[in-house]
């Protein structure tokens, strides 16, 4: 397989690693980030703190079950 790759097999070979190993730092680092991010954001909850999209959601539908919305308006 190596000598169907010409000359250049070592370059090529060498390539394909590299990009392999790239793109599985990336993801390595990209999982990380977010279960780093997911404790940070639980720690800020449970000080307390919402999320901006939380209040937005309460101030437009404050709590109440989605059966109850759709039978008044009937």
């Amino acid at each position: 397989m190596i000598t169907s790759l010409g000359p250049y097999a070592g370059f090529i070979l060498l390539s394909y690693g590299a990009a392999t190993l790239a793109a599985l730092g990336l993801t390595i680092w990209v999982v990380l980030d977010h279960r780093r991010l997911k404790q940070t954001l639980a720690a800020l909850e449970a000080r307390g703190l919402t999320r901006r999209s939380a209040r937005a959601a309460a101030r437009i539908a404050p709590e109440t079950p989605m059966d109850a919305k759709l039978e008044t308006q009937a």
